[in-house]
């Protein structure tokens, strides 16, 4: 009887955990974000430098003088998100940061994902 006292103590405090975890973090942590709307963020914010599939637009790398690294590539696919968030939020060498809320950064490394080749 004491066993299944503690497994129910145990159950009630997984679950009263579990709730205050959904309510003190961001839907976007717990989903990883929304890839549509991160594409829909991406065309507007990034499209005009990373070109619409992320290969990198010729000629804003070569008047930035830099080598764009595909968004798809193995090397950018392999960064963590927390990698990819900052180098959005902070910039990156010549990028600039691109102001975006946590769950927005959220959906555009969503997106990001959807370029893996």
């Amino acid at each position: 009887m004491k066993s299944l006292v503690k497994l129910v103590i145990v159950v009630a405090v997984a679950m009263a955990v579990a709730m205050v975890l959904s309510l003190a973090l961001p839907q976007a942590a717990f989903s990883g974000g929304d890839a549509e709307k991160g594409k829909a963020l991406y065309t507007a914010k990034c499209k005009m430098c990373h070109a619409a599939e992320g290969e990198g637009n010729p000629g804003m790398a070569k008047a930035l003088k830099v080598e764009m690294k595909a968004l798809g590539s193995k090397e950018v696919q392999g960064l963590k998100d927390a990698e990819l968030k900052k180098g959005v939020l902070e910039g990156n060498g010549k990028m600039k940061p691109v102001k975006l809320t946590d769950e927005e950064a959220a959906n555009v490394i969503a997106f990001l994902r959807t370029l893996k080749k």
